[in-house]
């Protein structure tokens, strides 16, 4: 029996009112995120007709935490946080610290109390990693500089967040009781943080052996349906293990799970497995938020609303910015950076449950985080399409550029000595990654002479140390072009895969140099053809490389060869072109 207001109804229609709203967002290529939002508001308690059961929606939301939780888990990478945490966790704790503190002080001018205002400062200071990841998709920056440092960025922010998970509901118990003071709050809080830390010293010692093995056992098996179903008890049961055992927070136990199962080797298979369901209960979880908002919000308190997205977009962004100026990054990664945490997301809409699930947030707050949610993801596109022309705007200012891309330090200068700066016929290598690797291997082999500039820094200590000159900096800047002389240059090699760096690169180079031969990569036609135009020489297409070269390997142990061989070769790189 289907009841009016059971948990069958409920999720056929959070299902079905999501996969409308979802699909309405993405074909107006905004996040799917705002269409589930938008969809609980449809059928929550404050508009007209059909009202989802908010009881049944908010267990299910539950388990949609638990799941998100677990999926970062799984994909948590202490690897990538490691490569750029010179820059991921002091600019990811100062953009916290700013946040908050802005978010308290406009609570407090609101008549709050400290803690709401805390609470606020906190849920709107994180953004969210699945809006991030699908807009540096979009624009092919995940494998960039700018992409692995917002990313890393986030990860930290994704680790505060389970922080605030724990010690939320200790504060909450320490503060709600009569007396007991600072002296109480630090017993509770520091009760909590001992009970995490036995939980996490369990799950890494205990659990980093039998999970694995309870997986490996399980494939053995041969059944497919029988290890999701391991995936998800893991999931849950570690999750509710925490909560009944060690008093966590459910999220807790889920994301320390999903480091254990991601560690297990079996991570893909995993998370390829965890997917679907985590998906859809994920997908629950928005539209149960929705539920809680009221459309007439916007009319009652539009300049609170103003304010907390102020705080969001400009706030945020411009302290990330100065951040990432301040310890020596390029203009790019910190416009790109801003640009991703100008918005609010899953996280911050689990920290405002949890902070109203404890009456620490009124429910005027839960309004403002999730307007400020609503809106700030839908405008996020937007900001990241604002990207190229602001860097535009600010390249055409070369004192402005320069103030912001200060670079100190002695492998941002020439060296001196023994490797000093070759004075012509010198090949220049921008990027030096698996492709300008395996350019300067080439090289090398020869004995020819070049200059990388690399924005890796260990990477260009290492060069250093082999004695290759090597500039830590941003090669869009002419500063690092005209320390690499290539004024004097003969070759100019754009080893990156980052389309409107390149650009920069090559109208900087050009003004430097027009006699230089150019040669760059790219992943498309229509950015190959547009480099073409811009006075490029050679412009080299991955995908049509690699089919040339797969196409040369049968075409040869077919019995091709010579000229043959070359001669289609050849011919298949036009077609390419012609595509």
């Amino acid at each position: 029996m289907v009841h009016s207001d059971g948990l069958i109804l409920t999720i056929a229609v959070g299902l079905v009112i999501a996969f409308i709203g979802g699909f309405a967002a993405t074909r107006l290529h905004l996040p799917a995120i705002v269409g589930y939002l938008v969809a609980g508001v449809a059928v929550g308690p404050f508009t007209p007709g059909f009202v989802a059961n908010p009881d049944v929606a908010h267990e299910l939301a539950e388990i949609g935490v638990i799941l998100l939780m677990f999926g970062v888990g799984i994909h948590f990478s202490l690897r990538d946080l490691m490569a750029v945490r010179a820059v991921a966790i002091p600019g990811a704790l100062g953009q916290i610290t700013v946040a908050t503190a802005v978010g308290a002080a406009l609570a407090l001018t609101w008549g709050w109390d400290l803690g709401s205002g805390l609470v606020l400062g906190l849920a709107v200071s994180v953004a969210s990693t699945v809006v991030l990841l699908r807009a540096l998709a979009e624009r092919n920056a995940l494998n960039s500089i700018h992409g692995h440092v917002a990313v890393g960025w986030l990860i930290v922010e994704d680790l505060f967040t389970v922080l605030v998970l724990v010690l939320l509901p200790a504060i909450a118990t320490a503060t709600s009781g009569a007396g007991g003071g600072i002296e109480q709050v630090l017993l509770t809080v520091g009760t909590a943080l001992v009970k995490v830390a036995v939980l996490t010293a369990l799950m890494l010692v205990v659990g980093a052996r039998l999970v694995p093995w309870v997986l490996v056992q399980v494939t053995y098996t041969g059944s497919r349906e029988l290890f999701t179903l391991a995936v998800l008890a893991l999931a849950l049961g570690i999750a509710v293990m925490a909560a009944l055992v060690f008093g966590a927070s459910p999220a807790l136990g889920a994301f320390m799970a999903g480091i254990v199962v991601g560690g297990a080797g079996l991570s893909h298979q995993a998370a390829a497995d965890a997917l679907p369901l985590r998906d859809a209960f994920a997908v629950l979880f928005f539209v149960s938020v929705g539920m809680l908002f009221d459309p007439s919000f916007l009319l009652t308190a539009p300049l609170q609303i103003l304010a907390v997205l102020a705080l969001v977009i400009l706030v945020k962004g411009l302290a990330a910015l100065a951040i990432v100026a301040a310890l020596g990054y390029p203009l790019r990664t910190g416009l790109t950076v801003a640009a991703g945490l100008a918005q609010v997301g899953e996280f911050s809409l689990i920290v405002a449950e949890l902070g109203r699930g404890l009456n620490m947030l009124p429910e005027e707050g839960r309004s403002l985080i999730l307007a400020a949610a609503i809106i700030s993801i839908t405008l996020n596109p937007f900001l990241f399409r604002a990207v190229d022309p602001i860097e535009d705007w600010i390249r055409r200012r070369p004192r402005l550029a320069g103030l912001i891309e200060r670079r100190k330090g002695p492998l941002s200068q020439p060296p001196t000595g023994e490797h000093e700066v070759p004075r012509r016929g010198h090949a220049v290598i921008c990027g030096f990654g698996k492709v300008g690797g395996l350019v300067a291997h080439a090289l090398d082999r020869r004995g020819f002479t070049y200059i990388v500039i690399d924005q890796d820094r260990r990477q260009v200590e290492e060069l250093r140390k082999r004695g290759v000159t090597a500039f830590y900096g941003d090669a869009a800047n002419p500063v690092f072009l005209e320390h690499a002389n290539v004024g004097q240059a003969s070759v100019l090699v754009i080893a990156l895969a980052d389309p409107p760096v390149s650009r920069h690169i090559i109208d900087q180079a050009r003004k430097l140099n027009q006699r230089v031969r150019i040669v760059a990569r790219t992943s498309s036609e229509a950015e190959r053809a547009y480099l073409l135009g811009r006075d490029v020489n050679d412009v080299v297409l991955g995908e049509r490389e690699v089919a040339a070269e797969m196409a040369r390997y049968t075409l040869h142990r077919l019995g091709v060869t010579g000229p043959e061989l070359q001669y289609i070769i050849q011919g298949l790189r036009q077609r390419g072109a012609d595509v």
